[in-house]
């Protein structure tokens, strides 16, 4: 493997026009096929083998033109004090928005208040409910938009109007501004990092390019693939990430080779070879835990994974080969590293960095820095035993939003369970009677707990298939709620022993049951498969058995530490003013399994990149200690400016005003803080300060198995260059021992 990359390195550096014009045209091309792609919307949603998703299956097919998946739209109308919404005047104004509603092309129907029994018991709040074609993530925006005039139209009247729904559900969009915040700190901290202006910008420039490439591939497959913006959202996200890491590393290994007194084009051969390897094996790690995904059997999940895994290889390719190109172009502009202090003190010797003094000191108080880390971490990962997990509603959005405050109307005119309605749909094609069973149904749910309201059965053309209305007494987020639909599940298997009717929950608060318990019971296999690859993966890079594991437990323990902080603030309510958190509940449901994506993907590459420059120090004969000093001498300054940069990135989505991005922001940045500051440069100098030679044992027949991926550029000795290290294993003796 270092071989291969070292020549290619050279070939990229000596051929730096076609590779850079290949990358060019490359972008050029694909940003030509985004601008002429057909616009693609929002993805379908379904969750393939759940009882909601059945039970929507069965009524396109019994209620042809229902829609039953049709996104929903409720109006909801306040009269002013002292008013009430029956009076006339107020009555025309409703009428009116009914008939302005009613006028669109994406519309079913529209229920009127006055005639669908919509106005509350004391007359002061109505609603009209909107029913759309298609979901609320495929609405057009000139639907949600009409929906929104409709109701200024009537405010204009003097009524205090909202509306919530899925109606207005609309795709994430790519924060511009959180972006161009995000890269700016990224170039301070790359500014910082590598000392110039001109080796700053080359991971800049190179990531750039590479998300470029990759969300307009998106862009250009959208429409064929049903690819929506949630999809380019997250590969964005990911390959700016992981493209300013792995040009980082490059660039600051082809430094450290010109320090060695190499000329360029050696170090670049060099840098592409040894820090070119770790990219190749930290890009495998990300791309096996977004692939993953698909283990979910979500069809979203798979393509947001499979696009994003796709901007990764993307990332990795480009930083082999384009850096190469760029550091070729950049001449003496990107220097040696540390020669600006060599310059100024000619002689003297160099004192030894933060990193390497860390690392001494773990070294010599191993048993310490372990403990002290471990119950920190296990210490903020507590709350996690308490995770409760579901999918955010209108309940837990923002006061200021009109979603929000139709919440709370409706709750105050209806009842909180009035916002998350279940649909129940008997199938009664197999029944004898088919009335008998929906009545035996209709009285077998008026007999349970937490009901408010059960609507008479409405069957279809055919008469073999009915849905009932179901009101609970709680909120749709409710654990109540939650309890209510499995005890109506539980009542099914009775009902079709009795009637032979199949009796399926279904509706927005049943699906979102549903896809938290789908996504629950995937996570184990989810993180078995992505450990266990990565595990074999990472026996390969280190050859040992122990630093993989290592590596896996300490993944596992600040992914805990992350969703411990994340139940403290979103659930609990802790530091929740300090973060603009103004409603805790349950924490969304693909936040476990996509912090384990994407956390895992992250905490592999600090890992590969810091623990491969041991490795390398310790097959060029240094001791145990020495290597892990060594390791952290020109790893650790790279690794904590990756990781500043990630956590900038994350925590820049803590301002946004939605519940989901700020806790998906906020997890994110909390867990790459963990496992980069508290699990590599702690735990991880620790625990080989405690092995010693044993962490780097393989057993001999392992040996013999696993292929020899020469990470640590040991093959190339033979390629010339000589062995020159900037490691003085003197110094890093007195380093350990002082």
């Amino acid at each position: 493997m270092a071989t291969f990359l070292y020549k290619l390195g050279r070939f990229a550096f000596r051929r730096r026009h076609f590779v850079a014009l290949f990358w060019v045209a490359l972008l050029t091309l694909a940003g030509v096929g985004a601008a002429h792609a057909p616009a693609a919307g929002s993805t379908s949603f379904s969750i393939p083998g759940t009882e909601a998703q059945k039970a929507f299956d069965l009524l396109e097919q019994r209620f042809p033109g229902m829609s039953a998946d049709g996104a929903t739209g409720r109006v909801v109308f306040k009269a002013p004090a002292g008013e009430k919404m029956t009076d006339a005047a107020n009555r025309a104004t409703v009428e009116k928005t009914v008939k302005e509603l009613a006028d669109g092309s994406e519309v079913v129907s529209v229920a009127d208040p006055y005639q669908a029994h919509a106005v509350s018991k004391n007359g002061t709040v109505a609603y009209a409910s909107v029913k759309y074609k298609v979901s609320g993530m495929e609405l057009k925006q000139a639907s949600r938009d009409a929906l929104k005039e409709a109701a200024q139209d009537a405010r204009h009247a003097g009524l205090t109007v909202e509306i919530g729904g899925d109606a207005l559900q609309a795709g994430a969009e790519p924060g511009a501004a959180g972006e161009v915040v995000g890269l700016a700190i990224a170039a301070v901290v790359l500014v910082i990092t590598l000392g110039s202006l001109v080796a700053a910008g080359l991971p800049l420039l190179t990531a750039i390019i590479g998300v470029g490439i990759g969300v307009s591939t998106i862009t250009v497959l959208a429409k064929a693939l049903d690819l929506g913006d949630t999809t380019s959202t997250l590969a964005l996200m990911i390959g700016l990430a992981v493209g300013i890491d792995y040009a980082l590393f490059i660039v600051s290994r082809y430094r450290s080779e010109l320090a060695e007194g190499r000329d360029r084009e050696e170090a670049v051969g060099r840098a592409a070879g040894t820090a070119g390897s770790a990219v190749v094996f930290a890009g495998l790690t990300v791309v096996i835990a977004l692939a993953g995904l698909s283990v979910v059997n979500v069809p979203m999940l798979t393509k947001m994974g499979l696009a994003a895994a796709g901007t990764v290889v993307v990332a990795v390719l480009i930083a082999l080969t384009m850096i190469p190109a760029l550091l070729g172009y950049a001449g003496r502009k990107v220097k040696a590293a540390g020669e600006k202090r060599r310059g100024s003190a000619a002689g003297t010797p160099v004192k030894p960095g933060l990193g390497a003094r860390w690392a001494s000191f773990v070294i010599r108080r191993p048993a310490a820095v372990l403990l002290l880390g471990v119950v920190g971490l296990g210490t903020i990962a507590v709350p996690a035993t308490q995770l409760e997990l579901g999918l955010p509603d209108d309940g837990s959005q923002p006061t200021s939003t009109t979603q929000r405050r139709a919440y709370d109307l409706l709750s105050e005119g209806f009842g909180p369970g009035f916002n998350g309605p279940l649909m129940i749909v008997v199938d009664a094609k197999d029944s004898d009677s088919p009335k008998a069973a929906a009545d035996k149904v209709t009285d077998g749910i008026k007999g349970l707990g937490d009901v408010a309201t059960v609507t008479p059965a409405v069957f279809n053309k055919a008469g073999d298939t009915a849905t009932i209305t179901v009101v609970p007494g709680s909120k749709p987020s409710s654990v109540q709620t939650e309890d209510l639909v499995h005890a109506i599940r539980d009542q099914g298997g009775e009902i079709k022993a009795d009637t032979g009717a199949k009796v399926l929950v279904t509706g927005a608060t049943a699906m979102n049951i549903d896809f938290s318990q789908k996504l629950n019971d995937a996570l184990i296999p989810y993180l078995g498969l992505v450990v266990g690859l990565a595990f074999l993966l990472l026996i390969a890079v280190f050859r040992s058995v122990l630093v993989p594991l290592k590596a896996a437990l300490g993944f596992l323990l600040s992914v805990l530490a992350a969703l411990g902080a994340v139940v403290a603030v979103f659930q609990w309510g802790w530091l929740g003013g300090l973060l603009g958190v103004e409603q805790t509940g349950p924490i969304m449901s693909m936040m476990p399994i996509f912090m384990v994506g994407v956390v895992f993907g992250l905490a592999m590459d600090y890992e590969v990149f810091l623990v491969t420059r041991m490795r390398e120090a310790y097959v060029h004969g240094e001791t145990p200690g020495q290597a892990v000093v060594t390791g952290f001498r020109h790893s650790a300054r790279v690794v904590a400016a990756a990781a500043a940069i990630m956590i900038a990135v994350f925590g820049g989505f803590i301002t946004s005003s939605e519940s989901m991005i700020k806790m998906i922001g906020f997890g994110l940045a909390i867990a790459v803080f963990f496992d980069a500051f508290v699990v590599r440069m702690a735990i991880v100098p620790a625990v080989l300060g405690l092995l010693g030679k044993k962490a780097w044992w393989l057993p001999k027949w392992l040996d013999r198995a696993v292929p020899n991926v020469d990470v640590e550029g040991e093959g190339l000795k033979a390629l010339g260059g000589g062995d020159a290290r900037d490691s003085d294993p003197d110094e890093d003796r007195e380093l350990v021992r002082a």
